[in-house]
């Protein structure tokens, strides 16, 4: 188990995130008298430290804590404005499931944070669906993402993600589904593998699922069905892949296909690479606490 802890906080503390013990409790499948026990091994080894039932793996907490606290009063403002955007993103044509990821599904946001969507589309009709909530967004919403991060895509035949590591692992174990829950919790079922880097849980938040379809909506589902809908999104999906290829030509093949994943069935537009970055920051942190683990035990 204290190896549990460690990786839980090590992880988080990228994010400069300190963790609640009842959150421990629930990622480390544990109870109270089990952790605390660990906790105090840890903190006895200079492993970690604790300040109002938070646990860190940094000496100065307190700012921690304060900061997290902070986010906390932040992302209620956006869990305010999520159901609005939430029903809004649904009414568009070819939207199957909608979940949360990112900062607010940990019920944290930054100063300059945004909601990040991850939208699970009918068979076939991914790229229809993405260009009219991107076009939307640039024309309606001045292209902010603020309220409207719309950056993940999948259909309900594409389910699987091939990324195996901690950082999805967590970002799907984490997923605040909004719309048709069902298929949300299928596409997490489809991604099993993601409980071999951290142990499922009880939802840490709970929100409400919006519901129904918008007329326009299904207006347009019934216009693009058939060969012509097929045709349209496989056009959209080339023409987008193009303009990407030209945008960031300085990536490298991997690169590309790990940021900017597309085909019929998946679109990722995450050009800061900020799943490597993190993936990069976390190994470090693990390396040095093996390193001091190793010290103590020959000492």
């Amino acid at each position: 188990m204290k190896t549990e802890i460690l990786k839980y906080l090590c992880y988080f503390d990228i994010f400069s995130h300190p963790l609640h013990k009842r959150e421990l409790i629930r990622l480390c499948n544990t109870n109270e008298s089990d952790l605390n026990r660990e906790i105090d091994a840890l903190k006895n080894a200079g492993h970690c430290y604790e300040m109002q039932d938070f646990v860190s793996i940094r000496a100065e907490i307190l700012p921690l804590i304060e900061e997290r606290e902070l986010k906390e009063k932040r992302a209620e403002k956006y869990f305010d404005k999520l159901p609005f955007y939430a029903r809004l993103i649904r009414s568009f044509p070819f939207v199957k499931g909608i979940a949360i990821s990112g900062s607010l599904s940990k019920n944290v946001m930054h100063e300059d944070g945004d909601i990040d969507y991850f939208i699970i589309t009918d068979k076939g009709r991914l790229w229809i669906c993405r260009t009219f909530l991107v076009v939307f967004k640039k024309i309606f919403l001045l292209n902010s993402k603020k309220y409207f991060c719309v950056n993940y895509f999948v259909d309900e035949e594409n389910l699987f993600i091939p990324d195996e590591n901690i950082f999805t692992a967590i970002e799907i174990q984490y997923l605040l589904p909004v719309y048709n829950n069902e298929i949300i919790s299928k596409f997490r079922t489809e991604n099993n593998w993601s409980t071999k880097f951290i142990n499922p849980f009880e939802r840490f938040i709970d929100v409400k699922e919006v519901k129904g379809k918008s007329w326009i909506g299904r207006f347009i589902q019934f216009v693009f069905k058939g060969k012509m809908g097929d045709r349209f999104d496989l056009y959209l999906m080339k023409f987008t892949y193009k303009k990407w290829e030209k945008k960031f030509k300085h990536f490298d093949a991997a690169k590309f296909n790990l940021t900017m994943r597309s085909n019929r069935g998946v679109s990722k537009h995450h050009p800061r690479d900020f799943q490597n970055r993190v993936l990069k920051e976390y190994a470090e942190r693990m390396d040095r606490f093996e390193q001091n683990i190793e010290s103590t035990t020959v000492e």
